[in-house]
């Protein structure tokens, strides 16, 4: 199946953006992502308005930021752009009267997000990832060998939620049976009610409960323990910093590790189908010269994009780009607009794998910030991608993808795919 982009659906999605008022334009709708038709909003922003006020949205009113290195300016500017959760944190919805913010060190300033960062970062330290490898190399064949031949199966639900899973449970050191719905918990997080795993608001609090129930009972038995392991949850019941949080930082901590172990690495899998569907040349390129993996999965990584935004609020009043932004506005980076901008990256639309400097993308963020995990999810990836050439000449998607309906998560709920029988 020609999965590539329709040409009138391109065409289309470009004649809605422009023809809204430029004033009048919110980039920050749900629907937008899940029919991939944001992209041609964010090149009108970035040509017309790159540093563009929206007034009414569901979200309520927002600065959206939209090229490379404006972005990156925010990002690096926390003493004006602030993360703190009790200020809205570091998405759109935050803030918003039927969400309770959770602390996590995301959604912090320093210094006290610089500790507790500090914290858990030695689960991805180089001696952590060599210990790693083996083992997700180990569970990335037994899934690949699992799979059918010639019959349509999920990718999504068959290889990038099974290999992230199981990766999440061993860094939790949660027994692998679990690792399901710990997927599950972590979609649930960023799910919109109505819109596909949960209902209602009130089922997604119910779950919120089961969640927090169960870290609550592997923190008490990890605080307890005479031998300390070097899992994420006991890193953080023995380290001196983070050993008297009250529970509910300690929850938003687990939510924002849950999180962020799962979902950009899990869509950025699927992602790497597609996007070789979508560009068969580049997938016999791939083919042809396996080396080329490893700069594949940094512009994988780009042109994916699986966190599309993150939000500061303006701590004072500044002057940005010659616009005055408020103290009290939510400033929004839309990750998913910068590594588009064509100011910064060669044709930024393209799918290149042996694109000079690959790494140049803002989808792990910038500064201080910056996604803590972002060598475990190229790691994973380029394994998968190892196991998958020794296996597999060719694995076709057949039909459109079901994506995410978000503005934060920017993935996938079903990818159809075949993996064609060998003549």
């Amino acid at each position: 199946m020609n999965v590539a982009l329709k040409k009138d659906d391109i065409n289309a999605a470009r004649d809605a953006a422009y023809a809204v008022p430029l004033d009048k334009l919110d980039v920050a709708q749900p629907l937008l992502f899940q029919q991939n038709a944001m992209w041609p909003y964010f090149e009108r922003l970035r040509r017309e308005d790159p540093v563009h006020f929206c007034a009414e949205s569901e979200f309520g009113p927002y600065w959206s930021i939209t090229k490379y290195n404006d972005i990156m300016a925010v990002d690096t500017n926390h003493n004006v752009f602030s993360s703190d959760f009790l200020a809205g944190g570091i998405t759109i919805g935050g803030g918003q009267a039927n969400v309770d913010p959770l602390p996590m060190f995301i959604a912090m300033d320093p210094p006290k997000h610089d500790i507790q960062r500090k914290v858990v970062t030695p689960v991805v330290s180089p001696a952590n990832l060599q210990y790693l490898a083996p083992l997700i190399r180990e569970r990335a064949g037994k899934i690949l060998d699992s799979l059918p031949i010639g019959e349509p199966f999920d990718w999504v639900d068959k290889v990038s939620i099974e290999l992230t899973a199981m990766t999440l449970a061993t860094l939790f050191d949660l027994p692998q049976e679990e690792r399901r719905q710990l997927a599950r918990w972590s979609d649930i997080v960023t799910a919109a009610p109505g819109h596909g795993i949960i209902d209602t608001l009130e089922e997604k609090m119910m779950e919120f409960q089961r969640f927090h129930a169960r870290f609550t009972e592997l923190w008490n038995d990890r605080v307890n323990a005479t031998e300390v392991k070097g899992d994420l949850i006991s890193m953080l019941a023995h380290n001196p910093a983070t050993r008297n949080m009250e529970p509910r930082e300690y929850f938003g901590n687990i939510v924002l590790l849950t999180v962020g172990g799962n979902d950009t690495t899990r869509n950025t899998i699927s992602g790497s189908i597609l996007a070789l569907n979508q560009n068969p040349d580049q997938y016999d390129k791939l083919r042809a010269d396996p080396s080329l993996i490893t700069s594949m999965v940094s512009e994988t990584i780009r042109w994916q994009t699986p966190l599309a935004h993150m939000r500061r609020t303006a701590k004072e009043d500044i002057e940005f780009q010659g616009k005055t932004i408020k103290k009290g506005d939510k400033v929004v980076m839309w990750y998913v607009s910068g590594n588009r901008d064509d100011e910064v990256i060669e044709r930024p639309n393209d799918y290149i794998i042996d694109r000079e400097n690959p790494r140049r993308h803002i989808s792990f963020g910038f500064g201080i910030h910056r996604c803590v995990g972002n060598r475990l999810a190229e790691l994973q990836l380029q394994i998968i991608w190892e196991e998958i050439l020794k296996r597999f000449p060719h694995i076709e998607v057949v039909e459109e993808p079901r994506r995410s309906y978000s503005t934060f998560v920017k993935g996938y709920e079903r990818m159809m795919v075949v993996i064609p029988k060998r003549v």
